[in-house]
């Protein structure tokens, strides 16, 4: 099994996916003779040629609309927006049309379009190129939305994503592409609707994704040499929300952690303290936690973004308050 960074993961997903079917093919902007703003898309223009990884212009809505169109006739598309941030001018396309198309013509026709894009913040890039907008897709019936924390999964999500007959957001994180991991060689498909307990634990659940994913596997180490025992729930599914692991855990540990790099308000974080009371209020011992980032547009200081986003301290902290410890 090799080590790959998450970037080199998903270059792999996508390099298997084309030699297996040729109907994939890849759009975006600098995604050829650039190799992708973050790499993913190296050497695979060279490999596959023009009519395969497909350089754009800086037209996003252009780009989502032609790959709506490839894919309801027949082929796969596989389109890169270089930032989640810079999806909205694309909203129209996503939301009216590739999230409704099968629907509104009872199944006669299908999408199976995969939107890669990155998100997250910490890079210093302001307020238009920071944010984790995850919840809005999630929002909307008819899309599937996954956001993979560890290069395996990133592989074998995005092979999975590729062969799905339904569009796929697809939502990486900046901060995420050069972490290394185990990834499984050859076929390794990963379901796009099971989340999965990444840490086993006793006293309380943590519930995370993407990169917070990470923050929270970290905090969990903290808190294990104080003697607070973290079971991490990754959420890698988001649409459709598998919460069968998080009730599980909850009813082990009665104390919740939500982490999400996205604002609170409307977010990840409420979406599972809600369905938790729904489904599990009688075993929790405490009020669900939420940690998001703070409710303010990025700010490019590098001192105030690094106070914006959540890391690990808050967690510990969260944690550690929610069992009377502090």
């Amino acid at each position: 099994m090799a080590v790959l960074a998450m970037r080199d993961a998903l270059n792999q997903a996508l390099r298997e996916e084309m030699k297996r079917d040729a109907s994939v093919f890849l759009l975006g902007e600098d995604i050829g003779l650039y190799d992708g703003s973050f790499k993913v898309t190296r050497g695979l223009m060279k490999e596959f040629g023009e009519k395969r990884v497909l350089d754009t212009p800086i037209a996003e809505e252009i780009i989502i609309g032609t790959a709506i169109g490839a894919a309801m006739s027949g082929l796969r598309p596989v389109a890169e927006m270089m930032t989640v941030n810079f999806i909205m001018v694309a909203m129209d396309q996503v939301v009216n049309a590739a999230a409704h198309i099968r629907y509104m013509f009872g199944g006669g026709t299908k999408v199976p379009l995969v939107i890669r894009t990155p998100g997250g913040g910490g890079h210093q890039l302001g307020a238009q190129h920071s944010h984790s907008h995850e919840n809005w897709f999630a929002h909307v019936p008819g899309l599937k939305v996954v956001a993979p924390g560890t290069p395996a999964d990133a592989k074998g999500m995005l092979k999975s994503a590729i062969r799905d007959d339904n569009p796929v957001m697809f939502i990486e994180n900046e901060g995420t592409y050069a972490v290394k991991g185990e990834v499984p060689d050859g076929e390794h498909l990963v379901p796009l609707d099971k989340n999965e307990v990444k840490r086993p634990g006793e006293h309380i659940t943590i519930c995370a994704h993407s990169r917070m994913l990470i923050v929270a596997m970290d905090a969990a180490a903290e808190l294990e040499k104080e003697g607070i025992s973290a079971e991490i729930v990754d959420m890698r599914a988001l649409r459709p929300l598998d919460m069968a692991p998080v009730i599980e855990s909850v009813k082990k540990t009665s104390r919740l952690i939500t982490v999400e790099e996205g604002w609170r308000s409307y977010g990840v974080g409420a979406e599972i303290a809600s369905r938790v009371y729904e489904e599990a209020f009688d075993y929790l011992d405490a009020p669900v936690a939420r940690i998001g980032a703070a409710e303010v547009p990025a700010p490019y200081n590098k001192k105030l973004e690094k106070i914006v986003f959540p890391g690990k301290a808050d967690v510990i902290v969260t944690a550690k308050a929610l069992l009377g410890k502090n």
